[in-house]
């Protein structure tokens, strides 16, 4: 290996050490006992296994883990649907002002999301959908990334299975669903894997909407075990860990999927 190669490496090693370490203090601190996660040793010098069942005792821990599942699964289900119906309307279909439309669309994404918090909750209070399900789900199932996102990858499908199939007499919807899609499918799983991993560690909407205990999410939730009472941060280290848990399977399952995702938006349409 040369020289420069091997500094190379050694440079990124160091770095990616350094990202870890939070995540090692993480796992170390949730077999500790309270008294010991203040003190300088990484170590516990007995581990407590107990932390563990101890978050299910003191929060409803299971309830919590279901809301954030269920709310994730059905968001990402809306986004992807919405999303790959404007993405074939855009990349696919030719109508009067289409492109302008689409930049429109693509200047939402410069507004950050805190700014549409007070009119989203203000629509939530006028549709009575305050405290459930519904007003978590459907303000985040709509998206202009993933809708760009899969523009993007529809556009890189040749034009001439749309009129292959037309010639067949197939109307738009059958080269929808029977043709775009499935060739569709990478950045399709893509905007769902980064979809399902941002809804599922949202905290500040559901921390807005919610205040019924049974409705929590795990990110709020988690709130519990640091209040005005004091911090049990041993518990909820342990509570972490298994928050993330999830979703560091999920990124080692489908890391190829992201990465093409990230190529697909470099693609200029």
């Amino acid at each position: 290996m040369k020289r420069g190669n091997l500094a190379s490496h050694l440079f990124l090693g160091f770095l990616a050490l350094t990202m870890l370490l939070p995540f090692l203090w993480m796992v170390l601190a949730s077999f500790k006992s309270l008294s010991e996660v203040e003190q300088l040793n990484p170590f516990p010098t007995v581990w407590k296994l107990s932390n563990y069942p101890d978050v299910f005792e003191q929060v409803p821990f299971a309830r919590y883990y279901f809301n954030s599942v269920f709310i994730a699964l059905w968001v990402t289900f809306l986004q992807v649907l919405t999303s790959s119906l404007a993405a074939y309307s855009f990349a696919r279909l030719r109508w009067r002002g289409r492109d302008v439309v689409f930049r429109l669309y693509l200047a939402t994404l410069m507004i950050p999301g805190v700014v549409t918090i007070i009119p989203n909750y203000a629509l939530m209070v006028k549709l009575h959908l305050l405290d459930s399900y519904i007003g978590l789900i459907v303000p985040a199932a709509f998206t202009a990334f993933g809708t760009f996102l899969l523009r993007q990858f529809m556009l890189t499908i040749h034009p001439s299975l749309d009129e292959s199939a037309s010639i067949d007499g197939a109307t738009h919807w059958q080269i929808f669903w029977d043709i775009i899609m499935p060739l569709a499918r990478p950045g399709i799983i893509t905007l769902a894997i980064l979809t399902f991993m941002g809804t599922y560690g949202s905290f500040l909407w559901p921390l807005i909407m919610i205040k019924s205990e049974h409705l929590r999410t795990l990110p709020v939730g988690m709130l519990y075990f640091d209040t005005i009472y004091g911090r049990q941060t041993n518990l909820l280290m342990a509570g972490s860990v298994m928050c993330i848990i999830p979703l560091i399977i999920l990124f080692v399952v489908a890391q190829k999927f992201i990465v093409r995702g990230i190529q697909i938006g470099a693609v200029k349409g």
